[in-house]
């Protein structure tokens, strides 16, 4: 059975554990947090998650541990999933990545070379630096992040429309697809490229679909401002080749632990080349100024006398995330305009919002 090691288990990390020890793979995963890994040792962890439960239960060739030499020694295959959460200026923080390399290069170095695979979203040119840190102690660094959606990670690994693979080498390259073929249900396509070239190719792929969320938004405010219906132009649009239906529809902006995030990094990024990304800072902006129109053209349909209710404030239904919902924000301009507005959610989703917004709303318990 081949082996695979796992720096960190969080959300994310402990589902990639999960689908691969499920395709086969005898998998170690290291964490910080001692009573965390317990509770996954012992299978008595319970995550929102879809899917996490049920696999943790089954899962026969999955432990967890604190011991990060321990997680080097089992095999020559690290996928690293640390947190790499935006800075106040935008950018990615990678003080996480940078203590696990750190770490790594504190052990003794392996005889033969291993695998250093970062999963998580770096800002473009920081692989290249892992790398030349890396190197001398025997490691290759690859780049290798997913696109998955909160509250359906495990179905998202299963069936991927894409691999994204930036490879320290052919060989790389090679080890990391015949995993993915391995461990999904599809056939995916593979995009093989440069460590670079792979995470601008990452966060571009996000900017691209705020655009066409912004876009269509932008067209169904239009449209509405008209006395007209989005849906049938908006179809009508997505129905053409080259455009397709997908993220093409009328509703809540763009929000989540991804998109406006990714927005902002290749921004800046940008900038830093010498190149204004100004088709994602006006995604960015009509992002916000949707909210406006939605605001307003609710406004003028609906009087306050009768209570509105929301069937979720996250920024999607299946997850429990308030990372800049605009779901949320649209509640919240609701009730600061005099409306009664009621949340229908999960009791942990509540507990989240009245810690934020107090006796604003209404609170009914959803049974999801």
């Amino acid at each position: 059975m081949k082996k695979i090691s796992l720096i960190g288990i969080g959300k994310l990390g402990l589902c990639l554990a999960l689908t691969l020890e499920k395709s086969g793979y005898d998998v170690l995963g290291c964490d910080v947090n001692e009573d965390y890994v317990k509770l996954i040792n012992s299978k008595t962890f319970q995550s929102d998650e879809q899917g996490v439960n049920e696999l943790l239960i089954k899962s026969k060739n999955f432990r967890a541990t604190t011991n990060l030499r321990e997680c080097c020694d089992h095999s020559d295959m690290l996928f690293v999933l640390v947190a790499t959460p935006s800075l106040p200026n935008g950018k990615y923080d990678h003080s996480q990545v940078d203590r696990v390399i750190n770490n790594v290069l504190s052990l003794e170095r392996p005889e033969k070379p291993k695998h250093f695979v970062i999963c998580c979203t770096t800002m473009p040119g920081y692989c290249d630096e892992a790398q030349s840190k890396l190197e001398m102690h025997n490691y290759i660094v690859s780049y290798n992040p997913e696109f998955i959606a909160q509250g359906t990670i495990i179905r998202d690994q299963a069936r991927p429309d894409m691999v994204l693979i930036g490879e320290g080498s052919a060989e790389a390259g090679d080890l990391i697809q015949e995993i993915y073929e391995k461990s999904t249900l599809n056939e995916p396509t593979f995009n093989r490229m440069s460590l670079t070239e792979a995470e601008i190719c990452k966060i571009s792929l996000n900017c691209f679909l705020t655009t066409k969320i912004s876009f269509a938004n932008m067209i169904g405010d239009i449209a509405r401002f008209s006395g007209c219906r989005p849906d049938p132009i908006l179809k009508a649009i997505g129905t053409e080749s080259r455009i397709s239906p997908k993220y093409l529809g009328y509703g809540y902006g763009y929000g989540g632990p991804c998109f406006p995030r990714d927005n902002r990094a290749l921004a800046i990024y940008a900038g830093e080349k010498g190149v204004e990304a100004k088709i994602s800072l006006a995604s960015d902006e009509f992002n916000k100024i949707h909210l406006e129109y939605q605001v307003e053209l609710f406004k003028r349909e609906n009087s306050t006398d009768k209570p509105v209710v929301f069937d979720y404030v996250t920024y999607k239904p299946e997850s429990t995330m308030l990372v800049e919902s605009q779901q949320l924000l649209f509640a919240k301009e609701l009730a600061e305009n005099g409306y009664t507005v009621i949340v229908k959610e999960r009791e942990s989703v509540i507990q989240e919002v009245k810690e934020i917004y107090g006796d604003l709303f209404l609170y009914k318990r959803s049974e999801k």
